[in-house]
């Protein structure tokens, strides 16, 4: 262990005791220049080095070099976050320890409106390969998006609403083949133009086998090299998208379509088929007279569903058909102060219909008014901003009917009102040293799986019970019964402090986090799984299986989750060293970390693993070549009824290759992970023990830009 630990260690000291010796700004073809690169999450418009919260960027190199088939695995390198791991096919982003609807996953600034919220098999609605950037919010980031995003917002940006004229025509053609599954992927990005009109075409195909694992998929099983059944990918999807725009205005509209088809890795022979449609506009006004300077206008509406097919047959389809609109207006400096102010509305339908329906149909909307604020006082750059948020959930008590004691689970409509607050600010020590501060007050309504979720979740392998029921038990028998009080709103307080170092050959960031969170939602694991439709111990159920045989029906034996409220303290820290030690060569040194535990006793269940990981580049006329080895630690701070996971060590390396042929640049890629085929189970999945990482990986692809 103690070789894993020496990298960071000694970069950090190295970092602390030298000096960088003077050079021009070194950037690297797989590396970004923070100093100039905005995030277009805020509308304030400020790069990551002026940001009071801990912000990441992939973009161009990068993230080609970091791109996968789901959004959760091209961020699963980056600080803070980690992946829900549902096998390749349906990772989500985990922030800190917050996933589900404490993370909000954005597609040009707006919700991707599927069902990934939900649950952890059901795939975000947002495509990698054609995103132009990928910009992750750690933290509260509830004054922009809402109350969902109290664990942090992940904007993934595409150029379907042109923001600039086109000249000429120009684009990128990609594709890819990837070993371990006999993956194929092919994507295009294309732009042209006339005058002030502009023009975007993006499309994606990407089609896998079952991909290969080191071990057999069962952790209690022995041998070798095997694959995962039911882990394939069929994939495809376009957008269409057009802008006018002048000096003072743009209106840009688009146009998006997907269809995927994937399989469920932990039940074998079922599959999940899933359609988006997806219309979105924008309208800026700029160069106003007058106290309002400009007016930014973002709408969307989409239509999601995906249905979970078992034998060829329909067993339950989830559909989400969503309105969402946001309507903003910066303003002129008073005493110093710039900002925007603003309205946010969204509408979402959710129904779940089908015999393994475990979530009710419920009708949210939310209307919310919103402020930001910043103001330069020397080197002190002063953030503020405020939000008060109106969420009224409507769920369909038709849902209850098919129970026993239906005549007494019937819930009234209810109303919540969220607010948040955050104070912030970043001090420039010097043209190289800066601190940041920022303080985060959030609230969030409990979402409507969380309250009324009552069946079997297949996709997790679990049978879930929402907070807005009990338990009860009498002399063995349970029941389940609707309680009579409401879940409370999650309330959140959290601390940022970070510590930025940039200068010629060096870039170092360090933030230590404290987040507080009363009333905190969670999955609570019982004693409890269910057979022939009643609730048993496990040790009851154990017994009947031995003397019974295995039962007939799929959801026999699912381990009952009740969702439950507890007070939580997740604390922790994230910390990033880019060193150019040469022209050609530099490293870069990362570790993560968070701690989560529950208040009275206990730890937060799921919850990632301490990180550390080392990559070095090295860049030599028309080559880039990189090594990185990442260490995910053992998890043993687990939850009741949870399991501890073994850490594991990934290698990769990679090649790339660039060459210009006419107005084309071209580069080729031999990229190879996981090269000591080790076996590696992700803690934070719920189906860890049936879904192995993939095995040892080499995939070649070829990008041209022009």
């Amino acid at each position: 262990m103690k070789n894993n630990y020496s990298p960071l260690a000694l970069a950090l000291l190295t970092a602390l005791s030298s000096h960088a010796y003077a050079a021009d700004k070194t950037i690297q073809k797989d590396e970004n220049d923070i100093e100039t690169v905005i995030i277009t999450a805020s509308p304030l418009r400020r790069t990551v080095l002026e940001s009071a919260t801990p912000v990441s960027i992939l973009r161009g190199e990068e993230l080609d070099q970091n791109q996968a088939a789901t959004l959760g695995d091209t961020l699963k390198n980056v600080p803070g976050v980690h992946s829900s791991y549902y096998g390749p096919v349906a990772s989500s982003p985990i922030i800190r320890g917050l996933d589900g609807p404490r993370v909000k996953i954005v597609q040009n600034g707006l919700g991707a409106s599927d069902a990934s919220r939900v649950g952890p098999d059901h795939q975000v609605s947002t495509e990698t390969s054609t995103a132009t950037q990928i910009e992750v919010l750690r933290g509260p980031a509830t004054l922009l998006y809402g109350s969902g995003a109290i664990g942090g917002v992940v904007n993934v940006v595409d150029e379907r609403l042109p923001t600039a004229r086109q000249d000429e025509f120009n684009g990128e053609v990609f594709a890819q083949y990837d070993g371990v599954s006999n993956g194929k992927t092919v994507s295009t990005n294309l732009n042209m133009g006339s005058g002030d009109f502009a023009f975007h075409l993006d499309a994606y195909n990407r089609k896998t086998d079952d991909y290969d694992i080191p071990v057999p998929a069962n952790i209690n099983e022995e041998g070798g090299r095997s694959t995962l059944t039911n882990s394939a990918i069929d994939a495809s999807g376009y957008n269409l998208g057009a802008g006018w725009i002048t000096d003072d205005t743009r209106a840009a509209f688009a146009y998006g379509h997907m269809d995927s088809e994937y399989g469920l890795p932990s039940e074998e022979g079922v599959y999940i088929r899933l359609k988006q449609d997806r219309y979105q506009g924008v309208v800026d006004w700029n160069n106003l007279d007058g106290f309002i300077s400009s007016v930014h206008s973002q709408n969307a509406y989409t239509d999601y569903q995906h249905s979970e097919i078992e034998g060829g047959e329909i067993g339950t389809t989830f559909k989400n058909e969503s309105i969402e609109s946001r309507l903003w207006v910066e303003h002129t400096p008073i005493s110093g102060w710039k900002g925007v102010l603003g309205v946010h509305y969204n509408n979402s339908d959710f129904q779940a219909i089908g015999e393994e329906a475990f979530t009710p149909p419920t009708k949210t909307d939310s209307l919310a008014a919103f402020v930001m604020e910043e103001k330069q006082v020397d080197s002190l750059l002063w953030q503020l901003g405020a939000r008060v948020e109106q969420v009224t959930q409507d769920v369909d008590n038709d849902f209850f009917s098919e129970f026993s004691s239906s005549d007494v689970i019937s819930f009234n409509k209810k109303d919540y009102t969220a607010v948040s607050g955050s104070a912030g600010v970043v001090w420039s020590l010097n043209e190289n040293h800066s601190l940041a501060f920022n303080y985060a007050y959030s609230q969030r309504a409990p979402s409507a799986s969380e309250m009324y979720s009552y069946g079997p979740h297949i996709g997790s392998g679990t049978y879930e019970v929402g907070g807005e029921f009990e338990i009860d038990e009498n002399d063995g028998l349970y029941t389940v019964l609707q309680t009579d009080e409401n879940m409370y709103k999650e309330v959140s307080n959290n601390i940022d402090l970070i510590y930025r170092y940039n200068t010629d050959t060096w870039s170092a960031s360090f933030s230590l986090y404290n987040n507080q969170i009363d009333n905190y939602i969670f999955e609570n694991f019982t004693d409890l799984v269910i057979s022939d439709d009643a609730f048993i111990t496990s040790e009851a159920f154990a017994i009947q299986v031995g003397t019974e045989g295995e039962g007939e029906e799929e959801t026999d034996g699912l381990p009952i989750i009740v969702f439950a409220q507890k007070d939580a303290r997740l604390y922790g820290y994230e910390a990033q060293v880019d060193w150019h030690f040469s022209d050609d060569w530099r490293v870069e040194i990362f570790s993560d970390y968070t701690r989560a535990k529950l208040n009275p006793g206990g730890n937060v269940p799921r919850m990632p693993p301490m990180r550390f990981g080392s990559s070095l580049h090295y860049e030599f006329g028309n080559w880039h070549t990189e090594v990185e080895v990442v260490r995910n630690s053992k998890q043993d701070k687990i939850a009741d009824n949870e399991t501890e996971t073994d850490g594991y060590t990934m290698l990769s390396a990679s090649a790339n290759y660039y060459l210009e042929l006419d107005d084309v640049d071209m580069t080729i890629y031999l990229k190879g992970e996981n090269l000591g085929d080790q076996e590696g189970r992700v803690h934070s999945s719920y189906i860890k023990d049936e879904v192995p990482l993939p095995g040892r990986s080499l995939s070649l692809g070829i990008r041209g830009t022009f």
